[in-house]
């Protein structure tokens, strides 16, 4: 008896050895592998501290550009005439409407024989910012730029001119600044873009949210 029973348990524990790779394959195939999602939360994790780590300058570089950011660092204003005609002719943007409210802003549109009074067609948004945000690789806005257009309202293209002075740590950082520049009129409309492309897997950090092909002009201040 005692013999048949001790058989019975390692015929039993064989069947299960040879069967248990095999479930364990389809459980993966049904449910997903739990350590793959635990390497990518790390890697992620490690991605995210690794680039905390970074000059606030680099940091909002690497998130910008990981946000779809089109990014163009100029050492002086001759750099940014010229780099401005390149974007011109890449897109085939001459002598087309443009979007802008900043009339600091308007000679370089002059310069270019591109309209920008009572467009009704802009093709594209130019503009400077209130700040260029490190942490998330956004653009911090106000209506100072955008008046009190929503971002989806503005045109699909947009090209900012900024400095490296404007580059801050957080949004936090971006408004506190904002409240100190502004001590009368002080703005309204401040929102930020975030995202310069289309995600290629939507979740419900993205869903809904409105994208722009955005290429940023650098200046050089500091």
């Amino acid at each position: 008896m005692f013999f048949e029973l001790r058989f019975f348990y390692l015929w039993e524990y064989t069947i299960f050895k040879e069967l248990y790779p095999i479930y364990m394959s389809i459980f993966k195939k049904i449910f997903g592998s739990g350590q793959e999602g635990s390497d990518e939360e790390s890697q992620s994790e490690y991605n995210s501290q690794k680039n905390s780590n970074l000059p606030v300058d680099e940091q909002f570089t690497f998130n910008f550009k990981k946000n779809g950011g089109k990014f163009i660092y100029c050492e002086n204003l001759n750099e940014v005439k010229e780099q401005f005609e390149n974007i011109l002719e890449e897109n085939d943007w001459f002598e087309r409407e443009v979007l802008c409210f900043e009339p600091n802003l308007f000679p370089l549109l002059d310069e270019n024989r591109l309209p920008y009074q009572n467009c009704s067609e802009p093709v594209f948004l130019f503009a400077s910012c209130e700040n260029l945000i490190a942490d998330d690789g956004s653009v911090l806005f106000s209506s100072n730029q955008i008046r009190q257009n929503r971002a989806e309202n503005l045109p699909d293209n947009i090209v900012i001119l900024a400095t490296t002075s404007q580059i801050l740590e957080s949004k936090s950082d971006g408004l506190r600044t904002i409240k100190k520049k502004y001590v009368k009129d002080f703005p309204t409309n401040i929102t930020t873009i975030k995202y310069f492309e289309k995600a290629k897997e939507e979740d419900f950090l993205t869903y809904g949210s409105c994208y722009k092909n955005l290429y940023l002009l650098l200046l050089e201040d500091l």
